[in-house]
């Protein structure tokens, strides 16, 4: 399984069978199964999702967006929920030129990724136990 370490962009290769046991990039150090969501940017975004082999979860979202900020604690409650998906977020005004390549025209957008391909994606502010459940379904039908 071939996963992009969040700190430092170097692709690292984990055994499936090792992935439950805390990986680090073998670069940097930094854990790449951390289940907080990653913060991704223009420079960032294609590289993660191209290069992480398990599905990739990314909140699009803006600061001054109400509903946004109130999801954030739920977006990062249901990666806690979900080991097996990296989560990850993207600030669209800090990173105008992936919202725009991947059409993002409202906030909070979340886009799931399986093997750097776009499978599903839902707008609107939404509970950890309804992400899970969304993301599970997408998965079992998409990927």
């Amino acid at each position: 399984m071939h996963l992009v370490c969040p700190s430092c962009g170097r692709k690292n290769r984990v055994p499936d069978e090792r992935l439950r046991d805390a990986p680090s990039c073998g670069s940097c150090g930094a854990a790449l199964m951390d289940p907080q969501p990653v913060a991704l940017d223009d420079t960032s975004f294609r590289r993660f999702i191209d290069g992480t082999e398990l599905p990739v979860l990314v909140d699009f979202w803006a600061d001054w967006c109400g509903p946004c900020k109130a999801m954030a604690p739920q977006f990062s409650a249901a990666a806690r929920q979900l080991p097996d998906v990296r989560f990850a977020k993207v600030d669209t005004e800090a990173a105008p030129q992936a919202s725009v390549r991947q059409r993002i025209r409202s906030i909070p957008t979340m886009v799931l990724f399986h093997r750097g391909q776009e499978i599903a994606r839902r707008s609107g502010a939404m509970a950890a136990a309804d992400i899970a459940s969304w993301t599970r379904g997408q998965l079992r039908s998409g990927a």
